[in-house]
């Protein structure tokens, strides 16, 4: 099969679909590589890299686009991409659909099959292709936090560790699964007060015996979570409900309670965020201020750390990868359950339960696309 790498061209989004490594193992495999010229040299993958690995270099994204069978991103097509798709093409990449309905639409019309890495599962009920961002999302989260409660850029002036006599910052993280799991782990060395919300007795329990009682847990009731949030000097929303939009846990009336100064972080903006007050941002202008609270709600946060996100997400991708340009989409999906739930749209139908749900849109089961 012959596979296509765009250049992403999200703002401020140095991450590749595929790095040379990966580009070695399809080629291995016996299929063939095009890469837009760029698309790796950001992060340290230049186009000399790629043509050693056995990928053919692209003059440009339209020449991808129209040779590609399958075509494999990191963000979700942009307008003048997903205008650039095809019936019978592949898109294997981010998607988060359910808030965004422009782009669901803008996918319907290419008449492509789009797979979404983030609606892909495994055999323990988790989300193998989210997993490395979000582990990503959830150390920065607290590193951006720290640096958003600094005086210059629009915060208390609280250092997030303390020092020895002064107290360090409380902070709260709702939701306990990759996110809120990373997030605590990074403000916990920081020696921050850190305390995890979340409705799954299972995520608390795992928490609690991790970290010894140096996290606090606390089941997520409105009561608790509003509570909590009242306390807290950092804030990170970090909950996720697979393919769906996220819900609003922090109305803003209770940002409105917040002191002046605090600092919210909203990992889940790529699902349409779970702050009242949420709304999406970009690296080039990564905040602003709401109710007297900063907000940081940029909706591809593992991007500013390009490199390792790139490696990281090729290291779970590049199997799924590997059977799609081996078996087609029909087969993989066939044979894999686990792939067959990234399906979202296909030949201008909806795939995926909760994306039809979130949009008001008619359901095409997924075996059923498959078997046509």
């Amino acid at each position: 099969m012959l596979v296509g790498v765009p250049k992403e061209v999200k703002v401020h989004e140095y991450r590749v679909g595929l790095v040379p490594a990966s580009v070695r193992d399809l080629v291995g495999h016996g299929h063939q590589v095009l890469v837009e010229a760029g698309a790796g040299v950001a992060i340290g993958f230049p186009d000399a890299a790629y043509q050693a690995a056995g990928a053919r270099i692209a003059p440009d994204a339209a020449t991808v686009f129209a040779e590609a069978e399958l075509v494999v991103k990191v963000k979700e097509p942009q307008p003048a991409e997903w205008r650039q798709l095809r019936p019978g093409q592949i898109l294997f990449t981010y998607l988060h659909l359910a808030p965004d309905p422009e782009q669901t639409r803008g996918l319907m019309g290419s008449g492509c099959t789009a797979i979404a890495y983030e609606t892909v599962t495994d055999a323990q009920g988790g989300l193998p292709l989210l997993a490395p961002m979000s582990e990503v999302a959830g150390r920065m989260a607290v590193q951006v936090g720290a640096h958003c409660l600094e005086k210059g850029a629009g915060g208390a002036g609280i250092l997030l560790s303390g020092v020895p006599g002064v107290p360090g910052a409380r902070v709260a993280i709702i939701g306990g699964g990759v996110v809120g799991g990373n997030a605590a782990r990074i403000a916990a060395g920081m020696r921050a007060r850190t305390i995890v919300l979340d409705r799954s007795l299972r995520a608390l329990d795992a928490l609690d015996r991790e970290f010894g009682g140096a996290v606090a847990t606390l089941f997520a009731t409105a009561e608790a979570v509003e509570a909590a949030v009242l306390e807290a000097d950092l804030v990170i929303g970090a909950v996720l409900v697979p393919g769906a939009a996220a819900p609003k846990l922090v109305t803003r009336e209770t940002v409105r309670r917040m002191r002046p100064g605090s600092v919210m972080v909203d990992v889940a903006i790529d699902q349409g965020g779970c702050f009242e007050t949420s709304r999406p941002t970009t690296h080039a202008e990564p905040t602003y201020l709401e109710e007297g609270v900063v907000h940081y709600c940029v909706t591809n946060m593992p991007g500013a750390v390009a490199r390792t996100s790139a490696v990281a997400l090729n290291n779970a991708t590049l199997p799924f990868t590997l059977q799609l340009a081996e078996k087609g989409w029909r087969r993989a999906l066939a044979e894999n359950p686990h792939l067959a739930q990234g399906l979202n749209v296909h030949a201008g139908r909806v795939i995926h339960p909760a994306v039809a749900a979130a949009l008001g849109l008619e359901l095409l089961p997924a075996e059923k696309a498959i078997r046509a």
